[in-house]
């Protein structure tokens, strides 16, 4: 099951939903197989609840509005592509098939302008909160993992984080730790004597 302990690399706001969502497709530590428990959430309102308590089941609302597993998979497939980009235009496609409207609240509220979906249902309040990440320039931060694929929201302050984190939990397979013991591996073998060869000898050095 999903994992949606606080950790180093939970994001802000409702972005945290959207990572958690795009994690349900995962590659385990201790398999290294890819799982994907999307089809499982889905088929439950309960389980769907206790492991995105921010999003509406897609089982909820009219057949018109419910969302299709399968059809959340394919939005996970788009926003995965779409990940640590500044400007992600290839989600312009999918973001344009949904109806927005414009909300305007007080003078005293944080967010005074909000673009919000005409009709909520699970895939418009996660591209809901992908457009609210947009805007507020912090979709770039959400980034997968080059090794193991886990999503992680990039909290540093030059934003250059590379892994999913330097220890394997929440979800997490810590590819930190695991390049730099790789890294470091291969820095003793390139420097370690190959068996048998001679020392090489200075240019002045007398011949025996």
């Amino acid at each position: 099951m999903v994992d949606v302990t606080a950790d180093e690399s939970a994001a802000p706001g409702a972005l945290e939903q959207v990572r958690t969502f795009l994690n349900t497709w995962a590659v385990p530590n201790d398999t290294r197989a890819p799982v994907d428990v999307l089809p499982v959430l889905a088929a439950s309102q309960v389980r769907w609840a206790a492991a995105l308590p921010g999003l509406p089941s897609p089982g909820e609302g009219d057949g018109a509005a419910q969302s299709s597993a399968a059809d959340l998979a394919r939005l996970r497939d788009e926003l995965r592509r779409a990940l640590g980009q500044s400007h992600p235009r290839s989600l312009a496609p999918v973001l344009g098939s949904v109806s927005w409207r414009v909300v305007l609240s007080g003078a005293d509220d944080e967010e005074p302008l909000r673009v919000l979906p005409e009709r909520l249902t699970t895939r418009t309040a996660i591209l809901a909160a992908v457009v609210e990440a947009v805007a507020a320039g912090r979709w770039h931060r959400l980034r997968a993992c080059p090794d193991c694929s886990w999503v992680f929201y990039d909290s540093s302050r030059n934003a250059r984080r590379t892994w999913c984190s330097m220890t394997a939990a929440n979800g997490a397979r810590g590819c930190g730790s695991i390049a730099k013991t790789r890294a470091y591996r291969s820095r003793q073998r390139g420097s370690a004597p190959t068996p048998g060869a001679r020392p090489e000898r200075g240019g002045d050095a007398p011949t025996p």
